[in-house]
């Protein structure tokens, strides 16, 4: 797993409520921040924040 820049971290740890984040935030937030999807979901894994709601198995 490649390194995650610090500004995908804090967005997923921003957009996280209670620990969780749902797969359409977390599709917007990697639109948003221009990184694939993927990279997002890595970001969540390492900070051990469920993604929830998946739509597309995308995470």
């Amino acid at each position: 797993m490649s390194e995650i820049a610090s500004e995908v971290l804090e967005a997923v740890q921003r957009a996280a409520k209670d620990g969780r984040i749902s797969c359409t935030e977390a599709r917007k937030l990697a639109e948003e921040l221009k990184v694939p999807v993927g990279v997002v979901g890595e970001a969540a894994d390492e900070l051990k924040v469920k993604i929830k709601a998946c739509e597309l198995g995308c995470f």
